[in-house]
């Protein structure tokens, strides 16, 4: 099982270095966009993860039930919108957040608006767009957004069925233990 693990760096790696043998310039391209790409991820997750232990810590399992559990109705839907909108950073930084929303006991649908809205709706993004694009595009994008991640996440939920969410929840959890 944990050699498993290391297929896909050294795939990577053999990757690279048949660019190198190829073209060098392509190569050493490569590999810097790769340097610049990780220290970009090392600059965003230990903020996240410092993030993540204070919201494990703080707010209790009960509270986040109450707020974005399965009985939180329209309530949790536009609760997992504004925390996914006003996220910031790349969206690798929102799966973690969704394990321990997981193991927090966030329904799942919750959990998949949470990333939408991280995806596609972030907040100074709209921003950016109204002042680049015009506000009119803006606002499409987003109108037709919204509803698109909402059809999405109770679509997902209701095919995937409540054994395999189960057995993702117990993924997340295990992984954050």
């Amino acid at each position: 099982m944990k050699a498993k693990r290391y297929v896909f760096p050294l795939a990577m790696a053999t990757v690279v270095s048949a660019v190198f043998a190829a073209d060098n310039q392509v190569g050493r391209n490569a590999l810097s966009i790769t340097g610049s790409s990780f220290l970009e991820m090392l600059s965003v997750i230990p903020p996240i993860f410092i993030l993540l232990g204070l919201l494990d810590v703080w707010i209790p399992r009960e509270k986040i039930i109450s707020h974005l559990g399965e009985e939180s109705g329209i309530k949790g839907i536009v609760l997992s919108f504004l925390l996914g909108a006003a996220a910031a950073g790349p969206l690798y930084g929102a799966f973690p957040i969704a394990a321990v929303f997981m193991k927090k006991g966030v329904k799942f649908s919750n959990v998949l608006i949470f990333i939408g809205a991280w995806s596609t709706t972030k907040i100074p993004m709209f921003m950016f767009e109204m002042g680049s694009l015009g506000v009119g595009f803006a606002v499409l994008r987003l109108a037709i957004n919204i509803p698109g991640i909402l059809l999405m996440a109770i679509v997902l939920e209701k095919t995937i069925g409540k054994e395999s969410i189960e057995a993702i929840y117990a993924q997340a959890t295990n992984m954050s233990e």
